[in-house]
Formats: structure tokens, sequence, C-alpha cells
């Protein structure tokens, strides 16, 4: 007996260590101004963290791949948008600090059923450890031309289109490395799409905010050959248009809506 209870409350430091661990690795190399940039090797660090977190770490139990509420990664295209976002994403905090969440990073979990979308978003001027705990996750990506590539589009509803490179497009399936990405490479604009039931534990530095000028954009993402650039096109297209792509800001779509969750993982000590 005596034992047994040593064992479950050995096994709750260990869970609680994880958690613990990325916000004290967190709260030791991120800053309110973000200057001094955290060295590499700190960046690297807060990966291997993440490296080592399981579903049960953060308090969740891995849904069954078979989840029949959703339709399939495979057949999504033939889906149209109301069908591909009505299922809900949960979304869950893992901590809830003004001093931490506002000013330093924020830690979240996103819980996709089958085929849900997170549509095509920007995280200005951020650094965002993505670590996916279990199910398989499509990944598009892209990072800005620079100089910027702009085209004042004269097409019926379409807006202004700024060039960007694909950084990344491919499933991933857990267990796999942490993705990062950085203010201006790695694929600082993204879109997930979930393959099968999945959850991603994101840290996110430093975190939105509206009056620091860190607001999220939603953008569509348009095949290269849809405008024309009058023979001005960068260069570094030629031959490689399927590598490019403009985007155009958009509104965020009306049937696109999470739920908050409640997390139900080990608690931080501060």
């Amino acid at each position: 007996m005596v034992f047994a209870s040593f064992r479950r409350y050995f096994s709750m430091r260990q869970q609680s260590s994880k958690v613990q661990a990325l916000y004290d690795h967190c709260n030791d190399i991120f800053t309110p101004s973000g200057t001094p940039p955290p060295s590499s090797q700190a960046l690297h660090k807060l990966s291997s963290i993440l490296d080592t977190v399981q579903p049960a770490d953060v308090g969740l139990k891995e849904e069954t791949a078979d989840d029949d509420r959703g339709h399939g990664f495979f057949g999504i295209g033939q889906l149209n948008r109301v069908d591909r976002w009505a299922q809900p994403i949960t979304y869950v905090d893992i901590h809830e600090c003004d001093s931490f969440t506002i000013h330093l990073a924020q830690m979240c979990i996103f819980c996709f059923p089958t085929s849900s979308v997170i549509p095509l978003h920007d995280h200005p001027g951020m650094t965002v450890f993505s670590k996916l705990l279990y199910g398989s996750l499509h990944v598009k990506a892209y990072d800005w031309v620079e100089p910027p590539c702009i085209v004042e589009s004269k097409e019926p509803g379409y807006a202004r289109v700024r060039l960007a490179k694909l950084a990344v497009d491919k499933v991933l399936t857990a267990p796999c490395e942490t993705s990062v990405l950085y203010p201006k490479e790695g694929g600082n604009l993204h879109c997930f799409t979930a393959v099968t039931p999945c959850a991603v534990l994101d840290i996110l530095s430093p975190p939105y905010r509206e009056d620091a000028g860190r607001i999220c954009t939603f953008y569509h993402d348009y095949p290269f050959s849809t405008f024309a650039t009058g023979g001005n096109g960068p260069k570094m297209c030629d031959g490689k248009e399927d590598e490019y792509a403009w985007l155009a800001e958009a509104e965020m779509p009306s049937d696109f809506y999470m739920r908050q969750g409640v997390y139900s993982g080990p608690a931080i000590q501060i």
C-alpha cells in the first residue's frame, strides 16, 4: 500500500516536472521586450523539453484514430467550408498569469477533431513552438518574400496580394520532433488541418497582444499563376512557381470557432 502510494506520488512528480520545466525555462529565457532574444542554445533546450512531453503530462487522453466526428483528411476537398469547420476545436490554456501570459509567453493546447481546420494566419514578431502530442496533422506554412513583392489586384473580389514562399507542406504524425517558427522564417504563416483526431501544445513568445501590434491576421492563399506580374515578378520564381503563392488578408471565417476547455494537467508552481 505504501509502495503504491509512493509510485503514484512519483508519477505525479514526473508529470509535474515536465510542465513545470517548460514554465521555468520560458521564465528564464523570454523577456517582455523580446530583447535580447534567447540564445540558440536556450531555444534548443526548450524544444528538447517539449520533445519529451506526452499527452498524459498535460492531462490529455489520446482520442481514437477512427473518430467519426469528421470526414477524413483525404475527403476534405469534397466538403464545403461549413463541413470542414463545423466541428469545434477545443482551446486550453495551461497557465494564466498576467506577468507571464501577457508579457512573456502563452502555453496552450489545441485539440482537433478529424478534418477540423485552423485557417492560414500569421504570428507577427513571434516565435512559436508546436509539439504534436498525438494523431496526425497537415501543416502548410509560408514565409514572406523579402523585399516585399506586392500586387494591387484589379480583379473584382480580390484585395492587394503579397508574395510568400512555401516553407512547409507535409503531414506530421506523433511522435515527432517539435516544430519551431520564427518571425521571418520557418513558416510564420501557417494553416493546420487535422488528418486524424490530434492535439498540439503551443508555446508562443511573445504572445499575441493588440496594443503591442501583435494581432492575428488571417489570409487566403492563391497560386502564383493567379496574378500576372507583367514580367516584373521576382526572378527567384522562374521555374519554381509551385513554391510560391500570393496571400491576401481575409476576415476570420464566420463559421470558424473554438470552444474553451479546462486544463486538467499538473498545476504550475510560480
